[in-house]
């Protein structure tokens, strides 16, 4: 049976996907409080994330809510099950695009009229780096 907490989250993101019957709450209990692992069909995945992760930060929020009236500490894990060759499409897609960015910064480098970067180029370099600290 399905604690409240894992009918909650359940309930939020079932509300959100195109395939509720996807959706999946583990919990977990250590020292460090309750672990909630969110599972959804891979198409889900994005949507449950939101731009820029706002609705994820959304339903963490309420389950510190939860937390609160519950005298209880929660994490929410969303768990990526479209996976190839062991790394997450996401990761693979970002390193695709590391990739490609490092390609057009080096043949700018090249150009000998471009004695210094631009300044989209360090903004683009920038940018991976943040890509590179994402844990996905």
């Amino acid at each position: 049976m399905a604690t409240i907490d894992q009918q909650f989250v359940e309930y939020i993101v079932k509300t959100l996907v195109n395939n509720p019957d996807k959706v999946s709450v583990e919990r977990k209990i250590d020292e460090k409080g309750v672990l909630l692992s969110l599972t959804v069909d891979p198409e889900d995945v994005g949507r449950v994330i939101g731009k820029r992760g706002i609705t994820a930060q959304s339903i963490r929020m309420l389950l510190r809510a939860l937390g609160t009236k519950q005298d209880a500490r929660y994490n929410l894990k969303i768990v990526n099950t479209d996976e190839e060759d062991g790394a997450p499409r996401s990761a693979k897609k970002a390193e695709s695009a590391v990739e490609k960015a490092e390609d057009v910064l080096d043949e700018d480098a090249s150009d000998e009229d471009n004695e210094q970067p631009s300044e989209l180029a360090e903004k683009t370099r920038a940018e991976l780096a943040d890509l590179d600290d994402l844990d996905i």
